[in-house]
């Protein structure tokens, strides 16, 4: 497989289920190469979605995603949930 790691954009989000999920990790280029291989390392199940990467590479690291993203992590959400076989 071939990337062109110089425009590889990457956000993990990290939800314990209290307030909203969190953008814990985010890069651009090798550091985004670098999150995705990461979390292919450790079965973290990866969703490709550039508009939403964009916008959530906006959200400070630490930080809640914004109300306005709640629809399109949710659906991100429930796609990771169904791959985990934790719901159907």
């Amino acid at each position: 497989m071939t990337v062109d790691v110089r425009n590889q954009l990457a956000v993990a989000l990290h939800y314990d289920k209290t307030g909203a999920p969190r953008v814990v990790a985010k890069g651009k280029g090798v550091i985004g190469a670098r999150i995705i291989e990461l979390a292919k390392e450790h079965d973290i199940p990866i969703e490709e979605n550039e508009v939403l990467a964009g916008a959530l590479s906006n959200v400070e690291l630490g930080d809640e995603i914004p109300a306005d993203l709640y629809k399109a992590v949710a659906e991100v959400l429930i796609f990771v949930l169904r791959l985990s076989g934790r719901i159907r």
